[in-house]
């Protein structure tokens, strides 16, 4: 969605390097640059950085499904070649961008063109797949969980992400007007809510070190977030209870798994 908003061809609105590559290959592309990078300055045909600030950074935008899904293997990749790279996955939870199909970060039970909720099926029957803790599995110096309305806790990753050495990934829940179904004035407050009710966590791996970075006092009901979404608008039918139950205990189980982490790898 970003790419398309900000360089219609031939223009852009990126004041830098900028390369357009598809989906499935972000990582492979920005992996490939930072390497001619450090060939280029090994050969003298570029000069070291003179400081830290003035050193050249690589940071690749991805949305979930060429992350998740058609994006996995070339990111799995270069995280795992330990390129000084950053991946930023603008997850939004489908393929909003080619017309709202269900990705593998979709949750359960939303409504999607490719997963639609009828008489037969309710929408995705499968839960949302965790890729912060796939990247974690990477051993990479960095990964971070936020979202665009806590920006002061996006802005730190996006500093914390860049200053490492090494691969850093940073997992940003964007709310979707449109694939989601809200009036697009409570994008920040559906995004807010998500972290309310622990379904997306705000939380960091440093070196394999796990640290919540908020902790809901009073955690709200999940379908109380769900209700402000038409993609779950068929879930509050009768006969549908089941799968709000289901929705609820996963977000209440994976919450408790991250505590664990917490605990288990606090120094």
């Amino acid at each position: 969605c970003m790419e398309v908003v900000t360089t219609i061809y031939p223009y852009t609105a990126w004041k830098t390097s900028f390369i357009h590559s598809a989906f499935e290959n972000v990582a492979a592309t920005i992996s490939g640059a930072e390497t001619a990078y450090r060939a280029l300055q090994k050969t003298g045909e570029l000069a070291p950085a003179a400081a830290e600030a003035d050193r050249m950074n690589f940071i690749a935008f991805g949305g979930d499904g060429g992350t998740y899904d058609i994006g996995l293997q070339s990111l799995s990749g270069a995280m795992e070649r330990g390129h000084k790279m950053v991946y930023v996955c603008y997850d939004n939870g489908a393929y909003m961008n080619t017309g709202i199909q269900r990705s593998s970060a979709t949750p359960f039970g939303a409504h999607t063109s490719t997963a639609p909720a009828g008489t037969v099926h309710q929408g995705k029957e499968q839960d949302r797949k965790d890729l912060t803790k796939i990247l974690v599995a990477h051993n990479i110096p960095y990964v971070g969980q936020s979202t665009p309305f806590h920006w002061k806790d996006l802005a730190t990753k996006v500093e914390k992400a860049l200053s490492c050495d090494g691969p850093a990934f940073l997992n940003i829940l964007m709310p979707c007007t449109v694939g989601w179904g809200f009036p697009s004035e409570n994008g920040m407050q559906v995004a807010k809510e998500a972290v309310e009710t622990n379904y997306w966590p705000l939380f960091e791996v440093e070196h394999g070190v796990y640290k919540i970075n908020k902790k809901p006092k009073q955690r709200a009901p999940l379908a109380d977030w769900m209700k402000q979404q038409a993609r779950f608008r068929h879930l509050f039918k009768p006969g549908n209870e089941h799968i709000l139950e289901h929705s609820q205990q996963w977000v209440d189980a994976e919450w408790e798994k991250l505590l664990k982490l917490e605990a288990m790898t606090a120094e």
